[in-house]
Formats: C-alpha cells, sequence, structure tokens
C-alpha cells in the first residue's frame, strides 16, 4: 500500500517535532508498504528545520515546501499555512503520477489540508483519510479565546465539518470524541481511535549521555532533595507557571525542579524563575528526544499539566506522558480531562488543574512515599504502555482502520 501523508509540522528524530507521521510510517515501512510524508520546510516546533526538497530517512520519503518563517500565532503563521497548502496544491499532478497513493492522509492539525488531500485522492483514485490531533477549531476558540465569528475560526470550522462528511475515515487520537464529531455531520462507523504512542528502540538501546549542564543540574538537584522533572514544550496549554506557583511553596522544602524544553513561553517561565529568585527550579534548553530516557532516569517524579478548558472534555493524548510512564516515573498529573491515563494506569497522583496548592501537595504526598512504591507505581505505567501504546501495535491498528 502506498500512503501519502500531508502534515505541515511533520519531523523526525534528527529534525524534531512532530514525531507520530515518522513513527507510523516507520513501522508501515517495514511491514513492506511505502510511504511519503509531506511537510512544511518551516516549523515553530522543529529543533532543526531542512531545506526544501526531498528527503529519505530509514526508507521513508519527505518532500519539504519552500514556506515563510514565522514567530508566534499570528499573520506571519497563517502565510505559512497558506505557502504549505498552495505548494502542495500545485504539485498534485506530480504527486498522483510518480507516487500514486492509494491512501491520502490530511494530518497537519488544522484541518485546511482536507481541501487539499482531498483533490490529491480524487485524482488518484484513493482513500481519503483525516486524522485528528486536536480538535480545530474548538482548540483555538477554548484555549486561545479566539472569537467563533473570527474569519480563521469560520474557515477552519467549514474545512472541519467538510472533513467528517467527505472523508472515509476519520482517525481521532481523541478517545471521546463520538458525540462531537456526529453532531458535526460525521457517520461514527468511520471513526477509528489511534493514540499517541511510544516507540520500542529508544528504551531498548542504551541512551545517549545527557548534555554536560543537565547532567550538572540533575546532580545539583538530587543532592538537595527529591527531583521533580519536566521534559516538553514551554507553551501555555502546558501550565508551567502553576508549576512555578507550586514550586514557590515548597521552595524550603527537600524538592527540587529541573524543566528542559523549548516553545513560545519559555524565555518568559525564564525570566519568572530569575525575577522571583526560585533557587529551587532549573530550566535548561530542550534537549534531543534520544536524551529524553537519561534525562528521566535521574528524576523521581515527572509532572505533566494542563489548563482548566472544557476543550479537554473529549480526552487527551499526550506523548510526553507515554514518555514518563515508559521511564518508569511516578507521575504528578494536573488535569481534569474526559480520560486519564495515569489513573487507568495506577502509575502516580491526579489533582486538580491550575492549581498550584494542589500541585504542591501531590508532589509532597509522593515525595513522602517509599522509594519502593514509587517504583513500583513506575512499572505499572510501563505495563500500561507497552500493552496499549507502542507504534507497531497504533500503526497495525490504522491499517486495520483503511480496510
Amino acid at each position: 500500500m502506498r500512503l501519502l501523508v500531508l502534515n505541515h509540522y511533520v519531523g523526525s528524530p534528527a529534525l524534531g517535532m512532530e514525531y507520530r507521521p515518522y513513527y507510523l510510517a516507520r513501522e508501515w515501512v517495514r511491514a513492506g508498504h511505502e510511504a511519503l510524508l509531506l511537510g512544511a520546510d518551516f516549523s515553530h516546533v522543529r529543533t532543526r528545520q531542512p531545506p526544501p526538497g526531498d528527503l529519505t530517512v530509514d526508507g521513508i520519503g519527505y518532500r519539504f515546501y519552500k514556506t515563510p518563517p514565522y514567530q508566534g500565532n499570528g499573520l506571519g503563521r497563517v502565510k505559512n499555512i497558506w505557502a504549505y497548502l498552495r505548494a502542495v496544491w500545485a504539485d498534485t499532478p506530480r504527486l498522483v503520477r510518480e507516487f500514486r497513493p492509494e491512501v491520502v492522509v490530511a494530518s497537519s492539525t488544522y484541518p485546511m489540508d482536507i481541501w487539499v488531500a482531498q483533490r490529491i485522492a480524487r485524482r488518484a483514485g484513493a482513500k481519503l483519510v483525516y486524522e485528528v490531533h486536536d480538535l480545530w477549531p474548538l482548540s483555538p476558540i477554548e484555549l486561545s479565546g479566539m472569537s467563533r465569528r473570527h474569519p480563521f475560526i469560520l474557515l477552519c470550522q467549514a474545512a472541519e465539518d467538510h472533513a467528517y462528511r467527505h472523508a472515509d475515515r476519520v482517525i481521532s487520537m481523541l478517545p471521546k470524541v463520538h458525540g462531537y464529531m456526529a453532531s458535526r455531520g460525521l457517520d461514527l462507523a468511520r471513526l477509528h481511535v489511534v493514540p499517541n504512542g511510544i516507540t520500542l528502540d529508544e528504551w531498548e538501546a542504551e541512551p545517549p549521555p545527557l548534555r554536560e549542564d543537565v547532567a550538572a543540574a540533575l546532580a545539583a538537584a538530587a543532592a538537595g532533595g527529591t527531583v521533580v522533572g519536566y521534559a516538553g514544550s514551554m507553551g501555555l496549554p502546558n501550565a508551567l507557571d502553576t508549576l512555578l506557583d507550586a514550586a514557590k511553596l515548597v521552595q524550603h522544602e527537600p524538592l527540587r525542579f529541573v524543566l528542559v524544553g523549548g516553545g513560545h513561553e519559555q524565555a518568559r517561565l525564564a525570566r519568572r524563575v530569575a525575577d522571583e529568585g526560585l533557587a529551587n527550579v532549573t530550566m535548561l534548553p530542550p534537549i534531543p528526544k534520544a536524551q529524553v530516557p537519561a534525562f528521566l532516569a535521574r528524576c523521581d517524579i515527572a509532572y505533566i499539566g494542563w489548563q482548566r478548558v472544557p476543550i479537554y472534555r473529549f480526552g487527551i493524548a499526550p506523548n510526553k506522558l507515554m514518555d514518563y510512564m515508559m521511564a518508569r516515573r511516578a507521575v504528578l498529573h494536573s488535569v481534569e480531562a474526559g480520560n486519564d491515563p495515569v489513573a487507568e494506569a495506577g502509575c502516580g497522583l491526579t489533582v486538580a488543574p491550575q492549581d498550584p496548592a494542589a500541585v504542591a501537595d501531590g508532589l509532597r504526598r509522593l515525595a513522602a512515599l517509599p522509594a519502593d512504591e514509587r517504583r513500583a507505581m513506575g512499572e505499572r505505567g510501563r505495563a500500561f504502555v507497552l500493552a496499549e501504546h507502542t507504534y507497531p501495535v497504533l500503526a497495525r491498528r490504522f491499517l486495520e482502520a483503511l480496510r
């Protein structure tokens, strides 16, 4: 089977996020299929930007289209999206002629790629798949406060509704979307849930050594008490202000915080740490994904937090949580959502979102547990992921949904 995937932000281990298209495609290629991933040459979530053109990584074909760089979520990002969609639209004849896709997947987070993907699928006689990462336009409405009458939101809504009506299959990473999607016109017989996951080889091999500054920060933190770690993006949805507020509440207790990552909020959060004199918090630039297992192995507790927003009633599927669980860490989960993998797995504590006192109390409770009890939590988390969330399992489920 030849699968063509439109994912504006597609990455790889060498390029950085997004990883999911790479890991799914790698499993498809291993199973004897062909995959071509179409991305923009600039993405705010990547650690390294590729040049425009074609590339092969682990047997997976990539094609990157020239797009303008941008910062933040303003007009520059809209221009970047438009440039990508226009370029793929123009490339349709070549894609159909040379790759001859049998399946075309629209998977760019924002839904407007459905129109481009549908054009390719129709010309190639291929199945059309719409993959849902987050619910757009609900996510920018409920997370960022955008008006439902904003022109960009109206465009997103038209695209989402079109996808639900016309896609042969809808693949959702979120588990609790059935009622919403049905209300927007989807026949639920075409809906399949394929959540996020992990790749086993990153956890079976010996991890590369940590960057020196990170290793030094972890050593200093361990000397001061229980180490609370965070590895991932630093944006508003990650609720890291809540973690810093909690760190302030416990700054005279033996809890030390080490945060690694980048994103729109990283510089502001770092200024908070400095301005408020949070000596128990160390913030560091992002590390390569391959170093994440080594980082987590030296933490006692891993933190993941969310904003208190209605959008999470449809469920959550965070990559970093899978990493935490595979690393056998006890997890402090600050969330109110339609599902809770931490509670399902019994691998930590769940507390209310955006509640610094609740986060501080949860951290105290986990820190007070015997090490063996935290270790048992971690083992339960890893077993949960191995059973439900490895990419060989998820890639197979994705292909089975196409039948």
